[in-house]
């Protein structure tokens, strides 16, 4: 088995008790570096970031499971990091993305709906000659290749 399989086993005996908490990603890399991203339906706080530190670290210590040095990090995703999961979708409906699409095309909107296959964006176009209007667009999450949640400081 392999370090990352096996942090995921810890790290979802840790969740179990908590279906609001969903992990985004868990990297193993080549130094030395043990990241584990973890998010919530509310976000996460940082307690919960703790007690998943503490319940991997002290298995992979116990176990052995790593035989060199680490550094193990536990935190949730970053503003600056892409959307990867429906889930992550569905907990940003309301909010402004940019979503750049397997095509080459960036479109930028605020998130309506999303489900396991498409995301639903309200975004202005503009024709020329006439006034932007806003417009529903449906895409297919196999056709996105980059989502960003958009900051805005208004």
């Amino acid at each position: 088995m392999n370090i990352e399989q096996r942090v995921t086993e810890l790290v979802e005996e840790k969740l179990a008790d908590r279906p609001d908490l969903f992990i985004v990603s868990i990297k193993f890399h080549s130094n030395g570096k043990l990241m584990i991203l973890v998010d919530g339906d509310n976000g996460i706080g940082i307690d919960d970031c703790v007690k998943i530190s503490r319940h991997v670290g002290f298995h992979l210590e116990e176990e052995n499971t790593i035989d060199t040095a680490y550094n193990l990090e536990v935190s949730s995703p970053g503003i600056d990091m892409p959307l990867t999961l429906p889930r992550q979708y569905s907990k940003n409906i309301g909010r402004e993305l940019s979503v750049k699409t397997t095509a080459g095309t960036k479109r930028e909107g605020k998130l309506l709906a999303a489900d396991e296959n498409t995301v639903t964006i309200e975004e202005k176009v503009k024709e020329k000659g006439k006034k932007a209007e806003l417009v529903e667009s449906v895409i297919p999450i196999n056709e996105i290749s980059e989502t960003k949640v958009l900051i805005s400081f208004k």
